[in-house]
């Protein structure tokens, strides 16, 4: 890992060839310099300025001698008045190759750190380079300082290797905790997870000499909330109670978020085994806790829950009413509002060691989580109860939940007088209130009664709406194929804001079943030029319309622009185009978007067969029916069901092929394909052509036998033939439910 010490003398060689004169700032290298701001003694600035002027002053014995009779304070102070690092690692070799009996020892290490900072000043990446491989030369030590500025010098620019034989080089007593901090720091911005692990190990070790500082939690606590989670930071995760045993601990803020993010990232047995650790060192306030209760909460793992509140409370962390009010909400969306309700009780009673007054949050949880179950009641006198015992006065959030239980339950004159009571006691209602009174009216069959609310908060309250609002009223009149209304209010939407997808696709699928599928394309067009897309549900409805107005090119259209649109067709999309070419007798185009269908990874199923029998039989091409059928037996993965086998039982025995329906019956029967009425009118009614009465017989006491009760087609099949042959006293007994094959 370290870089071989080039020759120095280059580096010296090219120092001095090169001199920099750039300004230097002399206050501040003051202000860096070990050397204390004392006064100058007279000849000290005489001697600066000579230093200044002057190249060849070391060739002057007099100059010289002066210079090395100065004390070492003044010597360190002379270095920081030079402007380039080249002239002051000249003044650093002089001191060093002119060893005086008054310097014991020479002050080399601050006057050379002074080279250092000039040189990192001057940004000559190659100079800094030298001078460091020159301190290893000559084993000049670095102080920390010089150290923490070699290293963030060489990290800025990105010379990370650099940065860390800085650091192998130092002496021990130079590693100290600031040094290793800005070390690590730059090792975990570069990503050199194995390096930085090693270091902190190092200062995590019981023994360590330099021991971890709050600056190293802080160090490492972003990367752990920036990084997505693997195996390394998994690791740095697993340092952290370490600090805790060096007095380091991490604050509320950053652990609420580590633990967060930990849950988010399914790792909440973690988050949990950390919290636990960290309060082995000291007391671990509620935020982080509250943080793994979310956690677990969105797991619904409420066993869990319940175990670290009895941790918690063991430990001595007291609960806070964000702890309560999340275990309340998620146990009211679980709809165990029974338990959300004992624990609010527990709390305002201090049964878990901790007495607290509910919030008007937490009461808002509580009556959503009762209407939501249709405990609408329940929650009304929750809301008095806020008002009476605890001093809560309601707000709007209040009213709207109670207003939407009314209204699911169908109780609308209930939710309008909770609205009269909310304006009566000085709550004004907002958007929300009004969507939710016009869903409910709406979904009750109240439209006008929706509309004429709606009208009045937009005149009286000044609520004008919105995409909710809208959507809600254009989908119930298009429900009730007012379609005229739905589209004024429509443009209505759009002149005052862009209409949502939910109000496009309402449209849509109103337009198509009033048989107005080409102007629900046309607002199908206008959808997609808005920015929204078509979703798959409506582009069927579209092919659908299209299908049934028998514009068959149209509906294929259809079908290619959801294709280049990146939506994929489904046995829904192509059974419905199927079905509508078979029956129009264009079974080339059906059998071409059948193969289409398979290709594009769709399974055939028993609608797709059936369709193409049923249209094969109608038009009286029987044996390409009995193909299909005959493939699906053999073949396909979709057997034939009961209203497959009727269909060729049926057209088989109009053909008069009654043997061959007789044996289908009989497989159908083998394959565990239960027949029904219908099956057995069609070959009762194929037997009576043909005046086979043994085999209508047994056909009769099998229906009886299988309790496939006769309709009024099966009675009217049998009254004919057997009171023409004489046999009625067997229609009597089959009607009444005896066997009619022993009847004499």
């Amino acid at each position: 890992m370290k870089t071989p010490i080039s020759a120095s003398k280059h580096y010296i060689h090219h120092l001095l060839k090169h001199p920099k004169n750039k300004p230097s700032t002399t206050t501040h290298l003051r202000r860096l310099s070990a050397a204390p701001d004392s006064i100058q003694p007279p000849s000290q600035q005489s001697i600066i300025t000579h230093l200044k002027t002057t190249d060849d002053w070391t060739n002057d014995a007099n100059f010289s001698q002066q210079i090395l009779s100065l004390s070492p304070q003044h010597l360190i102070k002379i270095a920081t008045e030079f402007e380039t690092s080249t002239k002051a690692l000249k003044f650093f070799n002089f001191i060093r190759e002119n060893p005086s009996p008054s310097l014991h020892p020479p002050p080399l290490v601050p006057i050379f750190q002074t080279v250092i900072e000039l040189a990192i000043r001057e940004g000559d990446y190659v100079s800094v380079l030298g001078l460091f491989n020159l301190s290893k030369e000559l084993k000049v030590s670095l102080t920390p300082n010089s150290a923490i500025r070699l290293i963030s010098y060489f990290a800025r620019v990105k010379k990370v290797q650099d940065s860390v034989l800085v650091y192998d080089e130092l002496d021990l007593d130079a590693k100290n905790t600031n040094v290793r901090n800005i070390l690590l720091d730059l090792l975990l911005k570069f990503e050199r997870f194995d390096d930085a692990r090693q270091l902190l190990d190092e200062m995590l070790d019981p023994n360590a000499r330099f021991r971890p500082n709050e600056i190293t939690l802080h160090i490492v606590f972003p990367v752990l909330l920036r990084r997505n989670w693997d195996k390394k930071t998994d690791s740095l995760i697993g340092l952290i109670p370490k600090f805790g045993a060096h007095g380091v601990l991490p604050d509320k803020v950053s652990l609420t978020q580590l633990i967060t993010k930990m849950c988010r990232s399914y790792k909440s047995d973690k988050a949990w085994e950390l919290l636990c650790e960290l309060m082995k060192f000291g007391k671990v306030e509620a935020a982080p806790c509250n943080a793994l209760i979310s956690g677990l909460a969105k797991e619904r793992d409420y066993k869990k829950i319940n175990l670290f509140l009895k941790e918690m409370k063991e430990k001595d962390i007291k609960p806070d009413i964000v702890t309560y009010g999340m275990v309340v909400n998620h146990l009211c969306k679980c709809r165990r509002v029974d338990e959300a309700l004992d624990m609010v009780k527990r709390m305002k009673e201090g049964n878990d060691g901790i007495s607290l007054k509910p919030d008007v949050i937490l009461y808002n949880t509580l009556i959503d989580g009762l209407c939501k179950v249709g405990r609408q009641e329940e929650g009304l006198t929750l809301m008095k109860q806020m008002e009476s015992e605890d001093n809560c006065v309601p707000n709007v959030i209040t009213y709207n939940c109670l207003i939407d239980g009314f209204c699911k339950s169908g109780e609308i004159e209930r939710s309008q007088e909770l609205f009269d009571q909310m304006n009566n006691e000085g709550v004004n209602p907002n958007v929300i209130t009004v969507n939710t009174l016009v869903d409910g009216m709406c979904r009750h069959g109240r439209i006008s009664n929706a509309m004429e609310f709606f009208r009045k908060m937009q005149d009286e309250k000044g609520i004008k709406g919105n995409v909710v609002t809208y959507s809600t009223l254009i989908s119930a009149f298009c429900n009730v194929n007012n379609i005229e209304k739905a589209m004024s209010l429509f443009d209505e939407m759009e002149s005052i804001g862009s209409p949502d997808a939910v109000a496009y696709y309402s449209l849509i699928s109103g337009l198509t079943l009033a048989g107005r599928p080409d102007d629900a394309s046309s607002i199908a067009s206008k959808m997609k030029k808005a920015g929204f897309r078509m979703d798959l549900v409506s582009y069927n409805t579209l092919i659908g319309g299209f299908c049934r107005k028998k514009k068959l090119d149209k509906a294929v259209e259809i079908l290619k622009d959801m294709e280049e649109n990146g939506v994929r067709a489904d046995g829904v999309t192509y059974n419905t185009i199927i079905s509508y070419f078979s029956q129009h007798g264009d079974f080339e185009s059906a059998h071409k978007f059948l193969k289409q269908m398979i290709n594009d990874g769709n399974v055939p199923t028993v609608v797709t067969y059936g369709t193409l029998i049923h249209a094969y039989c109608l038009a009286g091409n029987l044996d390409e029916a009995l193909d299909i059928f005959e493939e699906m037996l053999i073949s396909s993965k979709v057997p034939p069901n009961t209203v497959i086998y009727n269909m060729i039982i049926d057209s088989l025995c109009k053909c008069g092929k009654v043997e061959h329906a007789l044996s289908l019956m009989d497989g159908m029967l083998q394959k565990g394909v239960r027949p029904n009425t219908t099956t057995y009118n069609a070959i009762l009614k194929g037997l009576s052509s043909k005046n086979r009465l043994n085999e209508a017989f047994r056909l009769m006491d099998q229906m009886t036998n299988q309790a496939c009760n006769p309709d009024y087609v099966t009675l009217e099949i049998l009254n004919d033939w057997l009171e023409r042959v004489g046999e009625i006293e067997k229609f009597r007994m089959f009607v009444q439910g005896y066997q009619v094959s022993s009847v004499a």
